[in-house]
């Protein structure tokens, strides 16, 4: 072999390297969340709202939608001009979360939904059609119940990780055949450390939000048992 054709190997080789590597250092990258791409997120919104008389930048979405997933960030609209790009975490950046703003008609606030819990949700989804109908389990509430997973083909039951406290967290079905997670466990934990009063029959998921960067993704109201005040799924 001559020295061209080491050295032609050699930069293939550096190249192929290189591709290897960086798409492992971006997976990293776009699966953390960071405080200060959230706080330039919310400086680029709030700087909108002020030039635009009010109007967030956000994605249209129906009525029905959940309240956590109904103002997506629409990222075309404050870049590049109150922010450079989408973080490297952003869905459209390829990252795992989307950006969303809760508390729109007040302060509005950026926050973090994980989008790896709605690819877990599309598959359940995919095997309960494929079922015909969600094999139900356990009765938890008036139209929730667990999901006999067995029945599905699961080996092991599928879990979403919650961003609050990193427990896993199981999924749960209606009436309806829709899925969702069940955040019961992270409820539970956040109301024994917070000394706050709680109204039983009012959706409780707001204490999720308070503290946290992260909205209750893909799930149901909750409320408070008045004689145990433990977290209940709130009725329909």
């Amino acid at each position: 072999m001559n020295w061209k054709s080491v050295v032609t190997l050699l930069i293939l080789t550096s190249l192929f390297l290189s591709g290897c590597m960086y798409p492992s250092e971006r997976l990293a990258e776009n699966q953390v969340p960071y405080t200060d791409q959230i706080a330039a997120v919310q400086q680029a919104v709030d700087s909108f709202k002020e030039d635009n008389g009010g109007i967030l930048p956000i994605k249209t979405r129906d009525a029905v939608t959940p309240i956590y997933q109904k103002y997506p960030i629409e990222f075309k609209k404050i870049a590049p001009k109150y922010i450079a790009e989408p973080p490297g975490n952003a869905f459209e950046s390829g990252g795992i979360f989307q950006y969303v703003l809760v508390d729109v008609e007040t302060k509005p606030a950026v926050k973090l939904l994980d989008l790896r819990m709605a690819d877990t949700i599309r598959d359940i989804n995919i095997r309960i059609k494929s079922n015909g109908y969600p094999p139900y389990k356990e009765k938890l509430a008036d139209n929730v119940y667990t999901i006999d997973f067995d029945k599905l083909g699961y080996k092991q039951e599928p879990y979403a990780i919650s961003p609050y406290s990193n427990q896993n967290l199981p999924f749960v079905v209606t009436t309806n055949a829709e899925v969702y997670v069940d955040y019961r466990q992270d409820l539970f934990q956040v109301l024994k450390k917070k000394d706050e009063k709680v109204i039983p029959g009012e959706d409780i998921r707001n204490i999720l939000v308070e503290d946290s960067m992260f909205v209750p993704a893909y799930s149901l109201p909750y409320t408070v048992d008045p004689e145990t005040n433990e977290p209940v799924f709130l009725k329909q």
